[in-house]
């Protein structure tokens, strides 16, 4: 085995270093580090156990700590009584705790342990979301006989809204089981021709009405005098509702559910800008809301029976209609001139004739 070369010379080289004798200077040196060590192992003793952390790695300041616990520390103390005593009583059986998942460890709480947090409720957001709405729309400072007046100004609106609801559904009811249930079909739509022009005329109305409050405001001098920027909702509101008794009854529902809007939303920058009372865009926002909840179900009402119902014709036709039966007066009075005139120039001729004889 340490035939080879470098074997034979380390073994040498171990052989002679533990053999040979030691010098005067290595002694000398061995004795003053020994003698280092010894002063700072003392000065180490004097400084506390945490404080080793800077002079030596973190595994021996650890040791360190722990080696100089004693007994007395609070957290290594085991209380011998309190031990026997737990150990001498008796487990209380549970059996109606037994069950498949009992022997299972909790992963969010402990069995025994009170929770710390209570369960939130999952409708919370949902319940501070309504109070928030309700907050919002209160109507506490609207004046009581704007309130009376503004319910019974809708009263109109969803009457209508709900009959044609009505009549449309007992116009389905006719055309699949042969008969209506309160009335007939044909009674049905000459009902629904009566309610249509009714509510589009009603609409016309109330949006003139709500362009002619900037009016009252002006005059009032509500917040000074703003002129023309105030009165203009008083005319373009007119200009746009009563065109609309003009169009079909679906088309007449329509511009008029947008005009209802665009004049909620001006009402509102009046009110941001200090022209309208505070309470009036919550109290416009309420009304417009429910006329615009009753067109709505107007129009699913009347898309039921579309096919079913008999278009009347409207104002529009109505003119026409006008204009062609005038032209017809026009035209049967001019065949009637031209008779009569050719019947007076033949009595002319006979008379000549007579003459003549």
């Amino acid at each position: 085995m340490l035939r080879s070369g470098p074997a034979r010379s380390f073994a040498r080289s171990t052989f002679r270093s533990t053999t040979s004798p030691v010098s005067p200077r290595a002694l000398r040196y061995v004795s003053q580090s020994s003698q280092l060590l010894k002063t700072r192992n003392d000065r180490l003793t004097q400084i506390p156990t945490l404080a080793l952390t800077a002079y030596r790695p973190l595994s021996t300041s650890v040791q360190r700590y722990a080696s100089a616990i004693t007994s007395e520390t609070p957290y290594d103390h085991i209380d011998t009584k309190r031990e026997k005593a737990i150990g001498e009583k008796k487990l209380k059986p549970h059996p109606d705790e037994v069950s498949e998942d009992s022997s299972v460890h909790q992963v969010f709480h402990e069995k025994g342990v009170p929770d710390s947090e209570q369960d939130e409720d999952m409708l919370a957001g949902v319940y501070s979301d309504l109070r928030t709405i309700r907050d919002t729309f209160k109507l506490n400072e609207v004046p009581r006989e704007a309130l009376v007046v503004g319910a019974a100004g809708l009263v109109p609106y969803v009457a209508t809204s709900l009959s044609t609801v009505f009549l449309a559904w007992d116009m389905n009811h006719a055309d699949v089981d042969g008969h209506g249930y309160l009335i007939s079909g044909p009674t049905a739509e000459l009902l629904l021709h009566i309610i249509e022009p009714l509510q589009v005329g009603y609409g016309a109305v109330i949006i003139s009405f709500l362009g002619a409050i900037h009016w009252g405001l002006e005059w009032g001098k509500y917040h000074g005098q703003k002129g023309y920027a105030r009165y203009a909702p008083g005319i373009v509101a007119p200009a746009v509702a009563w065109p609309t008794l003009l169009l079909p009854v679906e088309y007449a529902l329509i511009a008029q559910f947008s005009a209802f809007s665009f004049l909620y939303f001006s009402d509102a920058r009046f009110v941001v800008r200090g022209w309208a009372p505070a309470w009036y865009s919550t109290y416009r926002f309420v009304l417009t809301f429910i006329v615009g909840a009753s067109i709505v179900i107007s129009l699913i009402g009347r898309g039921q029976i579309a096919d079913k119902i008999n278009r009347l014709p409207s104002p529009a036709d109505r003119i026409k209609a006008i204009r062609d039966s005038q032209a017809e007066q026009l035209a049967e009075e001019e065949r009637a001139r031209q008779s009569r005139i050719v019947a007076e120039d033949e009595e002319e001729e006979e008379e000549e004739e007579e003459d003549d004889d």
